[in-house]
């Protein structure tokens, strides 16, 4: 009998009303739906608790979001300033987030004239800042960043004066009363202050206090010529701190001065502490990316955890719904009646996990505080919008993985439903087995092809993507897999409980393998986030430190290294070539078809006469020696990326965002040690902040004494080739935060590894009860457990590294040129005890729970 006929042999005798349309979300398919939930509270508490625990880390990301685009920080030094004018610190990009620029974008010093003349407006004050550092005792004073000013701007605070004078004379500075205290000074004392690498000796004359606590900053106040000359750019403010008159609306007062002073972007609020400190706007924008990005991959997790946490759900319950199908249950009805529970379950799990998101989100906040990722007082946002984003993604989520799980045994008819009951089925339909042969190649292509055929970046990501794809088509291949490797286990000889593990492993292929697919993605997953990170780290430490071929270098425990310097260490006796490097970051733009395409790129400007005794970019087309003037060299990476070569040009945006249209002189391998852009000196000196160096490359001889040549330079210090570290322009917090990050993911892997393994193995006290009954005793099924754990913990690693590896092959290929990728063992036996660890108790103790009542009970208990 087909399965039409069948449907209609058992249909109710009331057809003609059985053509009125049932939604899923009807109150009668609900109702059914909460009646099939409270008589089956264990089989469904797994998909509350993966769907919850979901909820609840899609709920933080989203917190975090929204954080930093809604949050910030209380202004300190602009705290009286009502609107502070500054320059836009990012670069438009249309259709996409504005980049932020790294270096202080400055104003004309005629800024302050054209905004004092806006209506509203009582007072304009430009203020100006740079960093210098306090010497105590010979040594760097520990603290916050120590900013100076002129004193004409300390009524944006404003400061009231404790005790003392305001500066009066070049030699005299007045400090911030907690600076003042950590550097044990008093009115009339002498201290210490280096700006660049240059020491000064000045006089305290007097000490204040400021309105609001300075927690980011201290503050020492020169004149305004002092610091004028102090500042290194003349002709421009930092910015404008507007003191508006009485009555006036601030939001207002600020479109005014945008309207009246072109070129300038006003902040109000806590944005006013964006100008004081770039680091608060650059740490927003981090938020902003990390939370997008990682809340991003966790809604897939989510999808996919959900989505096999139902379909195991729906296979244990086979026999019921064979029965429902016998009884004259349609395929629709089936369908409706899954969907509601979904939908039900996804409903509470996401509500439930609201809560327990917020804690998190707070936790991630601290975190990310803590490692200054995010500065002191950027207060967490909390509103309804994270915790409704949540509910409606794990809603879907959960109907989605119920509409997938309950197809096949929707579609199937009841004379075929009851004699599905008893045994598996061997056979997977036709278009997961189809789709899940095809990712195979699929994944193996974009790991291994496009790192050959693609240039730049594109390959790295392609061969990123890979583990995914490949952990996709395990997932649709589970139970071919899972029974294969059951089947060759099987043929080693062993005892009676290692034939009945191998033998149930073969029988519950399916079962056991979407129990086991999301170790296998955590282990993938561990594997290729470590792993790629690893090959990253240590391809760029090979880099910088075999690219280094200067005799030493110096480095400074201050700001930075003043310009002069280069020339003054030429001439000590010895010394043959010293190579300034100054470092900053650049936005590379370039078109792609209508739109703009950038990349975000570590620079370093350098002297290219210096360049071939102090270090080895190991260039492979063209010539350094003409960087000169508005042309740029880039590492083979970035320039596959963009799509230029020796002779082509492309736009550079520099720190401050001046565009240089640059043409290209070298590309070079060497990007991860030193930066995937190299430019003339000059150009980024003139465009950083600070007009600092980083580092002096010095290539002497042994008897030239640097030491001596830098004793009045007490920041300063000579040190071997490896304190040329990679990246020196990241942030020592971004490493931390996606270790934590990381971790997240990983333990909502590892709840869902726990969670499916606990329901697969508790749901088998039947199978349990049958063994002990025919004879099997309850230790040999408790071995019998031991093994199939074994053979779970051995699938999980080698199917999951084997997923990892044409990733991290094709990634350390676009990388270094090289298949093998930087693979700590001591890292990769972490990740395999983990899996163990996870896997085997989460398998052990339901089993043990399982096997506690006499086995006639449990034989008797339902499924």
């Amino acid at each position: 009998m087909s399965s039409k006929k069948a449907d209609r042999a058992a249909g109710p005798p009331a057809a003609g009303k059985a053509k009125k349309k049932v939604r899923t979300l009807s109150r009668q398919n609900l109702s059914l739906a909460w009646s099939t939930i409270r008589g089956r509270k264990g089989g469904f508490a797994a998909v509350l608790i993966a769907v919850g625990i979901g909820s609840a880390v899609i709920t933080a990301c989203g917190v975090l979001l929204e954080t930093g685009i809604s949050s910030g920080v209380p202004a300190e030094r602009y705290h009286q300033a009502a609107v502070v004018v500054g320059g836009y610190q990012a670069m438009p990009v249309e259709g996409d987030a504005d980049p932020r620029l790294p270096e202080r974008v400055r104003l004309p010093a005629d800024t302050v004239g054209k905004v004092g003349a806006v209506k509203g407006v009582e007072s304009a004050v430009g203020d100006i800042s740079f960093r210098t550092t306090v010497l105590r005792n010979g040594s760097v004073l520990e603290g916050p960043p120590v900013y100076g000013h002129g004193w004409s701007a300390s009524v944006l605070a404003p400061f009231t004066l404790r005790s003392g004078t305001r500066p009066q004379a070049a030699e005299d500075v007045l400090l911030d009363s907690g600076l003042a205290r950590r550097a044990g000074v008093a009115p009339g004392d002498k201290v210490t202050l280096v700006t660049g690498s240059t020491p000064g000796e000045y006089r305290v004359s007097g000490l204040a206090d400021a309105a609001a606590s300075l927690e980011r900053q201290s503050a020492v106040f020169f004149t305004d010529d002092r610091a004028a000359r102090l500042h290194g750019t003349p002709g421009t403010i930092d910015a404008v701190g507007v003191l508006a008159a009485k009555g006036t609306d601030t939001g207002e007062l600020a479109d005014r001065i945008e309207q009246a002073v072109p070129g300038v972007a006003t902040y109000t609020g806590d944005d006013r502490s964006d100008v004081e400190t770039l680091d608060v706007g650059r740490m927003r924008s981090f938020v902003i990316e990390v939370a997008s990005a990682f809340g991003a991959t966790m809604i897939l997790l989510v999808i996919i955890v959900v989505a096999g946490t139902l379909a195991l759900s729906v296979q244990q319950r086979r026999r019921e719904l064979a029965l429902l199908r016998a009884v004259g249950a349609t395929p629709r009805q089936v369908l409706r009646m899954i969907g509601g529970e979904a939908v039900l379950v996804g409903g509470i799990g996401a509500v439930l996990g609201a809560v327990p998101g917020i804690l998190l989100a707070m936790l991630l906040h601290s975190v990310f505080t803590a490692a200054g990722a995010l500065p002191s007082g950027f207060s967490l946002v909390i509103t309804p919008l994270p915790v409704l984003f949540a509910l409606l993604i794990c809603v879907l989520a959960a109907r989605i993985g119920g509409w997938l799980a309950a197809r096949r045994a929707a579609k199937v008819s009841a004379v075929e439903a009851l004699g599905d009951v008893a045994v598996e089925p061997k056979k997977l339909g036709w278009v997961r087995l189809t789709l899940g042969v095809l990712l195979v190649p699929a994944g193996l292509a974009v790991a291994i092809v496009l790192p050959i055929a693609l240039p730049g970046e594109s390959a790295i990501e392609g061969a990123a993507s890979s583990a995914l794809v490949l952990v996709i088509a395990v997932g649709l291949l589970g139970p071919r897999l899972f029974g294969g490797l059951a089947t060759l286990l099987g043929r080693r000889r062993g005892d009676v409980t290692w034939f009945l593990a191998t033998a149930n492993s073969r029988a519950r292929a399916r079962r056991l393998s979407a129990a086991t697919t999301p170790l296998i993605m955590g282990v993938t997953m561990a594997s290729a986030q470590l792993f790629s990170g690893t090959t990253l780290a240590a391809t760029a430490y090979d880099q910088a430190v075999d690219g280094v071929i200067a005799d030493h270098v110096v480095t400074s425990d201050s700001a930075g290294i003043s310009p002069g310097l280069a020339e003054e260490l030429r001439g000590v006796p010895g010394v043959r070539t010293v190579g300034p490097v100054a470092r900053t970051s650049t936005i590379l733009t370039w078109p792609d078809g209508d739109s703009i395409q950038y990349r975000i790129s570590t620079a370093q400007g350098v002297d290219p006469a210096a360049v071939p005794d102090t270090m080895n970019l190991e260039v492979l087309r063209g010539d350094l020696g003409g960087l000169t003037g508005s042309t740029v060299a880039l590492s083979r990476l970035v320039a596959g990326t963009v799509g230029v070569d020796v002779g082509g040009k492309v736009d550079v945006h520099l720190g401050d965002g001046t565009v240089e249209k640059a043409e290209v002189v070298a590309v070079y391998e060497n990007g991860l040690g030193f930066g995937d852009v190299t430019l003339p000196h000059d150009v980024v000196l003139a465009h950083t902040t600070d007009h600092l160096d980083q580092w002096l490359m010095v290539n002497s001889d042994r008897e030239a004494d640097l030491s001596a040549a830098l004793k009045p330079y007490p920041t300063l210090s000579v040190r071997d080739a490896e304190s040329v570290t990679a990246a020196p322009t990241g942030d020592s917090g971004d490493g931390g935060i996606s270790l934590v990050l990381n971790a997240v993911l990983l333990g909502y892997l590892a709840i869902a590894v726990v969670n499916t393994l606990v329901m697969a193995t508790i749901s088998r006290h039947r199978e349990f009860a049958l063994l002990r009954l025919v004879g099997t005793r309850t230790r040999q099924v408790r071995s019998m457990m031991r093994q199939e754990a074994g053979i779970i913990v051995l699938s999980a690693v080698v199917v999951g590294t084997i997923a990892a590896l044409p990733s991290l092959i094709g990634m350390s290929y676009a990388i270094r040129h090289s298949v093998f990728p930087s693979i700590p063992p001591l890292m990769y036996l972490g990740i395999v005890i983990a899996a163990a660890v996870i896997a085997w108790p989460a398998v052990m103790i339901p089993a043990r729970l399982a096997l506690r009542p006499p086995a006639v009970e449990a034989v008797a208990r339902p499924e």
